[in-house]
């Protein structure tokens, strides 16, 4: 059963304030999302009552917490239907969990002459690290580029990866162009050249059913502060035997079996990738954030979404001076539209849109290869939530025609 749009907003008071005497049109959800209500009282409440740290500690409190630090991975563990709450790594953010794949398995994994296979459309958080492993291991970074309608050229995946990929690593949403790549392929595709696939999957978890082993990918990454979440707390799913052979990725306290005075060991996972005092308060939020989406149901998300997309895409390309990147097929969409308006730098359409109440972001969006690929050097960015509504499209589209009209003087 779809939700009730305005219960929904009723749990996001952030949105009901004015913008520069505008109403507010949040539309920078690619880049953080919103928090409900219930996971702001949810961090409350465990620095209220709860606030300790956790797993050693024996008193009521700590035992308390930690209760709230290992629930929450549960219930991620259940979220993404990982097989063991084992599997579930908590981090930093997605850019810390691919960090980790690339020093940890990578390095332990990759040898001189071993291919490395992304594609163009990677944020640079799943680039970067692939890139610095590739120099430094000489290694053969390699990428699979685009089809004319700005989705994965599987043709060419299927030429990239070969018997001497050792790790593919793909988004499974662009935050660019809004593109649902097909992982689960991708995954089938790689495991039949002994490769390990890597999801970078900040995009997707959040906006649409995510399923770790239907999908099989080996690692799966993702940002808590994109799904509702608390900022400064992400996962990595790994499988439990990849994860048991890996090294670790930092070291001190909480990660250790036995320490001597010249060797120490290892707990094991999840723990054994946990150094030092972890964000418990963020872990507890992103639990929360976690009974919040599967309150709602995923799948509700995913149509809401694709019905706010459906009905604003073809607006947009609809306007001649306006360029649209990405799959122009609201099916085959996540709600993240970027463009650029003709003759104007988009840091310029963003504050203008701004003074219309319309929050977008502008740049090339941490995707610089994917800018050269696709031409441009920046674009503006609209990205839509469930808790967005029609009034936002209408928004966005008005704000874009006054924009366009101040700016040019209706000679575009």
């Amino acid at each position: 059963m779809a939700f009730n749009i305005n219960d929904v907003l009723s749990d996001f008071p952030i949105l009901s304030q004015r913008v520069n005497d505008e109403r507010l049109a949040y539309l920078d959800n690619a880049a953080t999302a919103q928090r409900p209500r219930q996971v702001l009282a949810a961090l409350q409440d465990f620095y209220t009552h709860d606030n300790a740290n956790v797993h050693r500690g024996v008193h009521t409190l700590a035992e308390r917490a930690t209760e709230d630090y290992e629930g929450a991975r549960v219930k991620v563990q259940h979220f993404i239907n990982a097989r063991s709450s084992a599997e579930v790594i908590f981090t930093k953010g997605c850019t810390d969990a691919l960090n980790l794949v690339a020093a940890s398995y990578g390095e332990a994994n990759i040898q001189a002459g071993d291919e490395i296979v992304i594609s163009i459309m990677e944020h640079h958080s799943n680039l970067i690290p692939w890139q610095q492993l590739a120099r430094h291991k000489h290694a053969t970074l390699k990428y699979i580029g685009l089809t004319a309608q700005g989705q994965l050229d599987m043709a060419a995946a299927r030429r990239q990866i070969t018997d001497r990929t050792k790790i593919v690593a793909v988004t499974h949403a662009s935050n660019v162009l809004g593109t649902v790549n097909p992982l689960k392929e991708l995954a089938v595709l790689a495991h039949q050249h002994k490769a390990v696939i890597v999801g970078d999957g900040a995009q997707a978890v959040g906006h649409m059913p995510v399923d770790v082993q239907d999908l099989d990918v080996d690692f799966y990454a993702f940002s808590g502060h994109k799904m509702m979440g608390p900022m400064g707390i992400g996962v990595l799913y790994g499988k439990a035997a990849l994860l048991r052979a890996m090294p670790p990725y930092q070291y001190g306290g909480e990660m250790i079996g036995d320490v001597h005075r010249d060797d120490s060991t290892w707990a094991d996972i999840p723990f054994k990738f946990e150094a030092g005092t972890q964000n418990v308060a963020g872990a507890v939020g992103l639990g929360a954030a976690v009974d919040y989406l599967q309150g709602l149901g995923m799948d509700n998300i995913q149509a809401r979404e694709r019905e706010l997309v459906t009905a604003v895409l073809p607006r947009l390309t609809a306007l001649p001076y306006l360029t649209v990147y990405g799959p122009q097929d609201p099916r085959q969409h996540t709600g993240v539209l970027a463009f650029n308006l003709a003759h104007l730098h988009p840091h310029d359409v963003a504050t203008a849109l701004d003074m219309e109440g319309v929050a977008v972001r502008a740049g090339h969006h941490c995707a610089q290869p994917l800018m050269e690929e696709l031409g441009v050097t920046t674009t503006a960015r609209a990205s839509f939530a469930f808790y967005n509504t029609r009034e936002d499209t209408d928004q966005l589209i008005r704000a874009i025609k006054e924009t366009k009209e101040f700016f040019n003087r209706g000679t575009i």
